[in-house]
């Protein structure tokens, strides 16, 4: 267990939409970690964000200086908010300067990819976080009790759709900076709430690329896709990831009643409703609960209910829906038995 007398201090790489926007505010409200660094490419916002949070120059660094972070003794933590291919790099430099490390979802872009980052954040002995942002939702969480201890009997089926328009020219459809479309940025919400909502693994999956109806905005990632998770009990998720649609649903269906949250899958002014009624939560930063509990992890010696090996099997999943897509067939799945369940 790690004894301090002061928040572990975290460092945000990356200052663009989400990482300037929702977790540089978001630490403020937090308990166990401070905001002690920050890591942009571009000095300008590196300028603007060290003075509007008061953070000295010698906690600031480019991508290239970023090893230099190995030498202070302030940072406990980094918080990887890059685009997707900058992932794999950023967690080996980061655990190669003894960090421990919270990455943005999608893990990396491929398997492969996922099996070298947790090589080496075991071979540096730093903990690793993903993050999946929902599992600290009061609002998720309810989803995550209502299905796991059938609230309202044996789920029967599910429906998830995540889906915004996407503006063109943004990195998101570069597909060397992105790795893929919208089932690597929404989808993967999907594809965690079917998991987090049973309690279970898929054994299948099914899916279909949806019609490009932009070729020249979509000439490098996919508009849109539709998948089905099959469960070995019979469960089925039926699920939609667009670019070119406003979706943001999550609906189950069980013997006994049903339960849903629309909006489902945002960061804040989520509300849910069941066959008994509505949820009423109070308000909740996400974020601020996310990085609050992986600080706490590491001070109390904790396992992170969103581990590495949670992000490489939604990464195993995410590949088997992709060649499901290609080839037009049902794809197995052979996934390891790692499943987090809601706190009690």
């Amino acid at each position: 267990m790690q004894t301090i007398n002061q928040p572990l201090g975290m460092a945000i790489i990356g200052l663009g939409e989400y990482g300037a926007g929702e977790l540089l505010p978001a630490l403020e409200h937090t308990s166990y970690c401070r905001l002690a660094g920050l890591v942009s490419g571009d000095p300008a916002k590196l300028d603007k964000y060290a003075k509007q949070y008061k953070i000295d120059s010698s906690n600031c660094y480019s991508y290239e200086t970023f090893g230099r972070i190995a030498e202070n003794k302030n940072i406990d933590i980094v918080y990887i908010a890059l685009p997707n291919s900058m992932h794999l790099e950023f967690t080996l430099r980061a655990a190669k300067a003894g960090k421990h490390i919270i990455c943005e979802k999608p893990m990396a872009c491929s398997v492969e990819e996922c099996h070298e980052m947790i090589a080496a954040v075991e071979k540096a002995g730093v903990r690793f976080s993903m993050g999946y942002r929902l599992h600290f939702d009061p609002f998720n969480q309810e989803m995550m009790r209502l299905g796991q201890h059938e609230q309202f009997g044996a789920i029967e089926k599910m429906l998830l759709q995540d889906s915004h328009v996407i503006e063109p020219g943004v990195w998101r459809l570069n597909r060397d900076l992105a790795g893929g479309g919208p089932l690597v940025n929404n989808g993967i919400y999907c594809i965690q709430a079917a998991m987090y909502i049973t309690g279970k693994l898929p054994v299948a999956v099914e899916a279909k690329f949806a019609p490009v109806t932009d070729a020249e905005k979509f000439s490098e990632v996919e508009e849109g896709i539709n998948w089905t998770m099959y469960f070995r009990d019979g469960i089925i998720a039926e699920c939609e990831t667009n670019y070119s649609k406003e979706q943001n649903v999550m609906r189950v269906d069980a013997q006994e009643g049903w339960f849903e949250l629309g909006p489902a899958y945002e960061y804040r002014e989520l509300k849910g409703r069941t066959s008994k009624g509505d949820m009423h939560f109070g308000p909740a930063n996400q974020q601020t609960r996310q990085m609050d509990d992986f600080a706490r992890c590491i001070i109390e010696d904790l396992p992170t209910r969103v581990p590495a090996e949670m992000g490489l099997r939604d990464m195993e999943i995410i590949t088997a829906i992709y060649e499901s897509a290609k080839t037009g067939k049902r794809i197995k799945l052979e996934l390891g038995e790692y499943i987090t369940l809601p706190e009690s």
